[in-house]
């Protein structure tokens, strides 16, 4: 990062020169939302931008998905998120000449997003054509106490002599095109070929419903051309100045305005106070949601912008007491690390009936698709410090079920299979072979289910959504897996996809048995359970769901015959049972002008490969640590850490993990830096599609999981420090069981207190430690094993596989007489 645009503050992201080049990024980097609503960083004049967004979780539209080749069971229909109507610009014009950050003369210039209070701001000083000197102070916040509303503020001051002022108002309907200064779909980023990014929707999408000016207060409704979803958005104003002024409303049905002139004096501010609502719905009437966004404004003008920035402060200083990590001895990481937690709370606080997004809402990347990443990547964060939001986003995915038995019907299987991706439910995945074949999203749910339960001990969510989405994944996993019987039975898994996408529909890949494993015991735990503390419910739910006793054995059979490959030959565990037939990918002799790889090879030619988009075993080593040993992980970790490409964005977290774990500490720190800056630095070249918000949970994991050692397994909660050399300490809370742990580390000891709650019994490196309202320090001699430098990746290169063949590492090329 430029650090001289960019200086380090450890609780505001600064940025202290306006410049076009990356304007994507910052857009990005400086968007505000609630989980709910979502407003892209641009500009309050609106221009010059690079992608307007404003986005609304789980507000679509669907699209028919034309197949070259049609087979049965394709995903039918697409869906996009829409950009909802822009209510960010609040343009201004003084003595006829406007503002365009671009070309403005600016004197000062101070963007800041304020991580503790959750408000964006700028302040800045234009001289104009004239000479005349103008301050401008502008605030954008999306509300995390009232989900449907932002609030945005425009302050003007001229400085020198007296001058017309006019602010222009405006809600857009950028999603059609409405923009009197550029053609439909300027500003948005050229479509490139790149899997990753938005897709553009054909023809009309928002129809108008209704457009009302509401003496002052502008009202607009719509629906979805093709979902059929509904949308109002509603914007009152405020306007306050020492002398007169004159205001009108302008309506459209795709740009509404409120343009307010007055006579300015020096240094006699014009402050226009802007109050906007959305609210959307799969089936209700625009005019009634226009009636929500009524009750809304009135409410908020009732407040008033200082209580709500009030509101704003005190929520985020509960989220920062939860949820703050402390890096003590480095400050650039300490801002980055807050900045991503940030994220967090923008992508999740207030989605609640909805999912999370790959992006949140910060930007169209991935359609507003919501994926596997939430319940590994994001839910374990939210589990540990505000359990309320894992637990809307999992009743959420319980609300998918009937969708999910659909599909597990459509694929010839039992019980449920939850879409790879999706926003309402249906698999919206196009590409079968990296999307709907990975099956292991169930285990994936359920995984963060037993997680969920395991913490926070919410015996009501265990009793219903929760058993009930146990039972049904189980039972997809009993009846997708056969079994095969030579001397001693053991049950396979055939014709799925893992998380690494670079290795496509193959048999028993590790990490979907490993977890398929922990779901059906975690399945048959939770039956029993159940049965033995509420059996009157629990006859309730077998009739509901048409549940056998004897089911839980079975599935407890199939978990202990799960195949789990091993390749004794080269010690270890091949990714699935066919990986290391294949040869090396040669990644140090790949050009980096041909990364990521798919955007420059066929997926067959991938596919050929022992080469990885993210890590595949290495996670599973995470997530189910307790199944393989220290020798084992360190084996895997060398040997995988050579051929993972880092392509996704979700690798370098469990890489950072692992690597601390096994010794590999210096190279944690670099996997843990790829992730903090993935977004802040643009490592990806596509922050401008919005926030990797799977990356941002995953940082969490590795400061607390990686540094901080920290593991759940068997309800045992643990502690194993790695912290890096170059840190004086780390600090960080848990929510557990109803007690808040904090714990500080440091390069000689572990501190351990119970803030609030009952005491915790924990265990570090082994031993039991009794944990109450007193601090209790553990000393600890190291932080673990400490391996230099990087896995060698030529290590096993030569070495015969048991067939006899020698494993050779390649870069697949076109040869000179094909070119």
């Amino acid at each position: 990062m430029d650090r001289v645009r960019f200086p380090v503050e450890p609780w505001r992201l600064v940025e202290t020169s306006f410049a076009t080049h990356d304007l994507g990024t910052t857009e990005t980097l400086f968007a505000v939302g609630n989980g709910y609503l979502g407003m892209r960083g641009t500009t309050a004049e609106g221009r010059p931008s690079h992608a307007h967004g404003t986005y609304v979780n789980g507000f679509h539209e669907t699209w028919p998905i034309r197949h070259p080749e049609e087979a049965f069971g394709f995903a039918e229909v697409g869906q996009t998120i829409v950009n909802a109507p822009d209510a960010t610009v609040l343009r201004l014009y003084v003595d006829d000449e406007p503002l365009v950050l671009d070309v403005a003369d600016l004197v000062t210039y101070e963007r800041a997003l304020d991580l503790a209070g959750g408000v964006l701001t700028t302040e800045l000083v234009w001289r104009t054509p004239s000479g005349n000197r103008v301050r401008v102070r502008s605030r954008r916040m999306v509300s995390a106490t009232s989900r449907h509303l932002a609030v945005m503020t425009l302050e003007v001051t001229v400085l020198d002599a007296p001058a017309p002022v006019v602010v222009s108002s405006h809600v857009i309907n950028r999603e059609d095109g409405a923009d009197e200064y550029s053609a439909r779909a300027t500003g948005t980023a050229p479509v490139r070929d790149d899997p990753r990014r938005g897709r553009p929707l054909d023809g009309r999408v928002l129809e108008p419903r209704l457009a009302r000016d509401e003496d002052g207060r502008i009202v607009l409704g719509y629906r979805c051309a093709r979902s059929r979803m509904t949308l109002a958005v509603a914007a009152d104003h405020e306007v306050s100045t020492a002398g007169e002024h004159e205001q009108h409303v302008e309506l459209g049905p795709d740009d509404a305005k409120l343009v307010v002139r007055v006579r300015a004096q020096p240094g006699r501010p014009l402050t226009v106070t802007k109050y906007v609502a959305y609210h959307t719905s799969r089936s209700v009437p625009a005019r009634e949601l226009a009636d929500r966004c009524r009750r809304t404004l009135d409410r908020a003008r009732t407040d008033g912008v200082d209580t709500l920035l009030a509101d704003q402060r005190a929520w985020f200083d509960a989220y920062w007491s939860r949820s703050d990590v402390q890096v003590d001895g480095d400050p650039q990481a300490q801002q980055a690390v807050r900045w991503n937690l940030f994220q967090l709370a923008q992508a999740a606080a207030r989605a609640e009936g909805n999912g999370i997004p790959a992006k949140g809402v910060t930007g169209s990347g991935y359609e507003g698709h919501y994926f596997w990443d939430t319940e590994i990547y994001v839910l374990p964060f939210f589990t540990y410090t505000t359990p309320q939001v894992a637990r809307n986003a999992l009743r959420f995915r319980h609300t998918m079920l009937p969708a999910a038995r659909r599909r597990a019907r459509e694929m010839t299987q039992d019980g449920a299979l939850f879409p790879w991706r999706t926003i309402n439910g249906e698999e919206a995945s196009a590409y079968y072979a990296a999307g709907t074949a990975q099956y292991h999203i169930d285990a994936d749910v359920a995984y963060a289910v037993g997680t969920y339960v395991d913490v926070t001990g919410d015996e009501e969510f265990n009793d219903r959504e929760g058993l009930e989405i146990l039972v049904e994944t189980a039972r997809l996993w009993a009846d997708l897996g056969f079994w095969r019987g030579d001397g001693e039975q053991s049950f396979h898994i055939h014709g799925v996809t893992g998380p690494d996408e670079y290795t496509t529909v193959v048999n028993d890949n590790l990490f979907t048995n490993v977890m398929a494993r922990s779901n059906l015991r975690r399945a048959a735990q939770a039956v029993r359970d159940v049965a033995a503390r509420r059996p009157e419910w629990f006859e309730r739910q077998c009739a509901r769901l048409d549940l056998r006793a004897e089911e839980a054995d079975e599935w407890d059979r199939v978990a202990d015959a799960l195949a789990v490959p091993y390749d004794a030959h080269l010690g270890i565990h091949p990714q699935d049972s066919q990986f290391h037939e294949r040869e090396v990918w040669d990644l140090a002799g790949t050009p980096e002008d041909r990364r990521p790889l798919f955007l420059h090879y066929h997926p067959l030619v991938i596919y050929r490969f022992q080469v990885l988009k993210q890590a595949d075993v290495v996670l599973a080593l995470y997530l189910q640590g307790a199944d393989f040993t220290p020798e084992q992980k360190r084996a895997d970790f060398e040997y995988y850490d050579t051929i993972t490409t880092g392509d996704s964005t979700l690798s370098a977290v469990v890489q950072s993990i692992i690597a601390a774990e096994v010794g590999y500490q210096d190279l944690a720190l670099h996997y843990f830096h790829r992730a903090l800056y993935v977004d802040l630095a643009d490592l990806h070249a596509n922050a401008s599609d919005g926030v990797h918000v799977a990356s941002a949970g995953g940082v969490w994991s590795a400061l607390v999981g990686g540094f901080g050692g920290m593991r759940h397994h068997d309800g045992v909660l643990s502690f194993d420090p790695r912290l890096p050399a170059s840190w004086d300490g780390l600090g960080y809370r848990l929510a557990v069981r109803g007690s808040r742990l904090r714990v500080r580390l440091r390069a000689d000891a572990l501190e351990l207190v119970v803030e609030d709650g009952p005491a915790l019994t924990v265990r570090v490196r082994g031993e039991d430690v009794e944990v109450g309202a007193e601090p209790v320090v553990v000393p600890l001699a190291d932080q673990g094993p400490r391996i230099e430098g990087v896995p060698d990746p030529a290590a096993r290169l030569g070495t015969r596989r048991p067939d006899g063949t020698v494993l050779t590492a390649s870069v697949p090329h076109q040869t000179g007489r094909n070119a």
